[in-house]
Parts: C-alpha cells; structure tokens; sequence
C-alpha cells in the first residue's frame, strides 16, 4: 500500500475512533452525574439520620489551602473528554471507555458501601477560584471520599495521554500538569490523603483489568490452582485484618492485601496471564499492585537459592538455574561468548536486562503448579518445546538459560520435557528426570509434574506414529 493510501486509511479509523468515543461520551457524561449525584444524596441522607465518619490523620491539617489549585483540578474535566482523541482505533476506544466505566463503577459502590465525609470546613474565597468553588459546591457535597473518583480516573486519563505523546517535552508537560491535579485533591480540600492510594488503586485496577495489549484476566484460564488461591486470599485477609487493627499508617497494609488477593485471582481464574507479563516486563499496572508480593517472591527466590546460585549444564546447550541478576547472566553470558539466551518461565518476576547481544524469551506459567501438558491453551510444554526450538534455530550454537524463580520446578519439567523431545521419545520420563536429577540434585517434580510429563511423551509419541504412517 502506497503512503496516500495508508494515510488514508488513517483518516477513516481516526474518524470511526472519534464517533466512537462520542458516542461513549454521551453514555458516561450523564451517567457520570447521575451515580456520583445519587451517591452524594444517598451519604446525606446516612449523615441527616445517623451521621458519617471521617478518614483523616491529624497532621492533615496542615496541609495549605491553595484555591488557585482549583483551576488544575477542574482541568480533568476537559481532559476527560480530549482523552478519546487519543485513540488511534475501535479497540483502543473501548478499552479507554470500559476503563472509565469500571473506575466509576468500583469508587460508587465504595461511596454507597462505606460513606465518608471531608472534615474540614473551607473558607469562603473571592475571586475567580472562588467562582469555581461555589460551582463545584454547587452540585458537589462533602461525600464520595474514598477512594478519590478523582485520583482513579487522572490515573487512566494520565496514561492514555502519556502513551499517545510521542514526544519526550510533551509528555514531561503531561506529567507535570497530571501530577498537579493530583496534588489539587488536597490543597482545594477537597479529599483527604487515604482517598489519594485508594483512588490511585482503582486507578491502576482498572488499567490490569483491560489491559493495552493482551486479554483482560476476566478471561478464564485453563492452566488454575484453586487450592493455592485460597492459601493467598486466606494471607490477603489476614494482611486486611491487620490494617483494619492497626488504623492510622497500619493501613498501608491494605497494599500488600490486595496483591494477594488479585494473586489469589489469578489462581483461581485468570492463570498467569494476569500477571502481564509481556517481553520480560510486568504491565505498569501489574508493576504497581503486585509490587509487595513481587518483592516478596524476589526475596524468597534469593534466600531459598543462595546456596547455588549458579546454573547447573543440563546438556544439549541446556542450563537450568534460577532467574539470574543482570551482573549473573552478564557474566554467564562472557563465559559463553556471547552467545546466550535467557529463557524465562517466570509469571510473578521481572526478568533482568541482559547485556548486549544476549536474547530474550519467556513462557510466563504458575509458581507452585506444573507445567500443563495441554497444548490447548499458552503456557505449557508443547509451546515451550517450539520457543525453544525456535531459540536454537534463530541463534545458532548458542546456549539457553532455563529459568524460574528458582529453577527446581517449573524450569525443570520444562528441561526434562526438552530431553525426552530431543531424544525423539527414545527416553522415558523417568531417564529424563534423573538426568536433570543429576545436574541439579535439588530439583521438586512431584507426581503432577510427572502426570504433564507422560502426558506430554504420549503426544510425541502420537505425533511420531502418525507421521510414520
């Protein structure tokens, strides 16, 4: 297609996106008014009958009053609607859309579930800022607090313009006038500070839950270990119970309560593909709401391995280690001349930035569950059988990294996998696994992993069958 053509065809999707997102438009402005209106009314009428608390620290109070604020927090206004002209196509538009919808959606049933109101009494101000106050009052109450509807859609609006900006300036301006609003929620009393993480929590929930790239983790995965959600929603009550006890800065604990929650999710349904792990790199908004059991599974990964941090030569151009640091595999990589690659099997772990010349690859799969024979779904051993084929084929003579968080379990059903498929069946699982057995001694396959491992030797052995006849 010529550059002419191609512009036009620009044009017409840039038009079908604009209709589109006037047409969202006119769904979200009146029902927009219409929840946040109904929720005010429904918290006047619990504070005329029995009144309604406050969240507020006492050093709040001296947070200043600065009414020229007023004028970056009515900004999101505007920008709520020149958001959808960000939007370069149909899918782009809904995904913006639904964002907007689910952050309305989550912080109106908070308002209605648990009231709350701002406890300061704000002056009277002159001027121009205080013609914007009186018409924020106007329509207004002093409810609808946590978490801050506010916070959570400049948190969807900010990314949605700093993704469409393609210059560097431009988007340095979009951080700093973002970054304003969100300061104005306090200095224009019109939040407290809890109402800021909250809203900043919807905010990013609403990013993971329709994501820019890949499936919304509402999609049920295959690949599910519903005993272990539990053990993590069971840790993500506990870390709740402990908040709600300790109040005051206790309640940053609610962070780490809703990462294992959402894990929980994950194992009960969205499998690892709700970790977001793309290209080695969690999405900004898994980065952010996992980041306490991200850390914690770092930790973890470090301590049970520093005893043999190192990998173990597998054969065949195979190693099988935990996921290294980038100064390891750097200098693994040295060692190799060059010639290395890292596969990845890790769903919960950032993986490190490998040295020039290096390649990357990675199979994000459940910890603590075995790698499913299945072909049905991603994730498993005949599609980490073909990225590692592939591997091999685009770098030749090289050597491949196989890792997990600590390359005992996932990583080594996948190197056992690999020796039976190499061996073209001739080996059994039980030869594969001993040698794997003997160049890592401290490798866990339980019985399941074994079960995924014949299963997974019988369709080679299907395959061999019907290609022979």
């Amino acid at each position: 297609m010529n550059v002419a053509g191609a512009t036009a065809e620009d044009s017409r999707w840039l038009r079908k996106a604009t209709v589109r997102g006037v047409l969202w438009l006119l769904f979200l402005g009146p029902f927009f008014f219409l929840t946040y209106g109904f929720a005010n009314q429904h918290a006047a009428r619990i504070d005329a009958a029995s009144g309604v608390g406050s969240l507020v620290f006492g050093w709040e109070r001296n947070i200043p009053l600065w009414p020229w604020t007023i004028i970056p927090y009515w900004s999101i206004d505007l920008l709520y609607g020149l958001t959808f002209l960000c939007c370069r196509n149909k899918a782009a538009t809904n995904c913006l859309a639904l964002r907007l919808l689910s952050a309305q959606l989550v912080c109106v049933a908070c308002f209605f579930l648990w009231p709350l109101r701002f406890a300061f009494d704000r002056p009277t101000l002159e001027g121009v800022s205080g013609m914007l106050f009186d018409a924020l009052t106007s329509f207004d109450l002093p409810y609808n607090q946590a978490p801050s509807l506010h916070i959570a859609l400049l948190v969807i609006i900010w990314r949605q313009f700093a993704t469409f900006m393609a210059m560097r300036a431009t988007r340095g301006l979009i951080h700093a006038w973002a970054l304003l609003i969100g300061l104005s929620v306090l200095t224009t009393w019109q939040h407290h500070f809890i109402d800021v993480p909250t809203g900043l929590a919807v905010g990013l929930f609403c990013l993971w839950l329709w994501p820019e790239e890949g499936e919304t983790p509402l999609k049920k995965a295959t690949a599910r270990r519903p005993r272990l959600a539990l053990h993590y929603f069971l840790g993500a009550a506990l870390f709740l119970a402990t908040a709600i006890a300790l109040g005051g800065i206790g309640l940053f604990l609610c962070w780490p309560a809703l990462a294992l929650a959402l894990v929980a999710f994950n194992y009960a349904w969205a499998g690892a593909a709700g970790f977001q792990k793309q290209g080695g790199q969690h999405s900004i908004a898994a980065k952010w709401l996992f980041a306490p059991y991200t850390l914690g599974a770092w930790i973890n990964s470090r301590l049970w391995t520093r005893r043999y941090p190192d990998p173990s030569p597998v054969g065949d151009g195979i190693w099988l280690g935990r996921l290294p640091t980038a100064r390891e595999f750097a200098v693994w990589a040295r060692q190799r001349k060059g010639k290395a690659v890292l596969f990845d099997l890790t769903a919960e772990l950032l993986a490190p930035q490998l040295p020039a010349g290096a390649a990357y690859d990675g199979m994000p799969c459940l910890d603590l569950a075995p790698v499913p024979a299945s072909s049905r779904s991603g994730g498993d051993l005949p599609e980490a059988m073909q990225r590692l084929a592939a591997l091999k084929r685009a770098n030749p003579g090289c050597e491949i990294w196989v890792a997990c968080a600590l390359g005992v379990s996932r990583s080594a059903s996948v190197v056992a996998a690999w020796l039976c498929s190499a061996m073209g069946g001739a080996a059994t699982v039980q030869d594969a696994v001993k040698q794997v057995r003997q160049a890592r001694p401290h490798i866990v396959i339980n019985q399941n992993s074994i079960a995924c491992l014949e299963e997974f030797c019988e369709g080679l052995f299907r395959n061999d069958r019907q290609t022979a006849g």
